[in-house]
């Protein structure tokens, strides 16, 4: 019987550990995909600044894959990505280059929102892909 017992036991571990990794995959994938569409044109796909878009910015986009060690000390500056994505409540010192993600995500989930849903969901929604976002510039750093 103990045997039966220990079989379901690491076929429930396994279950549970193939969620997880399952579910870090797609917010990677999410975070990826909200990279491409609201960064890669200016930062670049790969993040070093060199997207389509930035020989005609005023300023030259950031190479986000050095957050990590320009901004953060040697560890990620997980908040200040989070702040400087959002941009709703800063003040501006990218030059006016750098969009206002928190509002234009704002305005594409007010587009979005069923009738049922309530005003509040339009924040969860703009946090997450801010938080998604936030995690993918945090995996490519070097």
């Amino acid at each position: 019987m103990g045997g039966i017992t220990m079989i379901k036991s690491i076929l429930a571990a396994g279950t549970v550990f193939s969620l997880l990794a399952t579910a870090g995959l797609a917010e990677e994938r999410t975070g990826r995909e909200e990279y491409m569409i609201a960064c890669a044109g200016c930062h670049g796909e790969t993040g070093k600044g060199d997207g389509p878009a930035s020989g005609l910015m005023t300023n030259k986009p950031y190479d986000l894959t050095k957050l990590t060690t320009d901004k953060g000390d040697g560890k990620f500056p997980f908040e200040y990505v989070l702040w400087v994505v959002d941009g709703r409540d800063m003040i501006k010192f990218h030059g006016g280059d750098m969009p206002v993600w928190g509002d234009r995500y704002m305005v594409s989930a007010r587009a979005s929102e069923a009738e049922s849903e309530l005003p509040e969901s339009r924040e969860l929604v703009v946090r997450g892909r801010i938080l998604s976002l936030t995690y993918y510039l945090g995996s490519i750093q070097e």
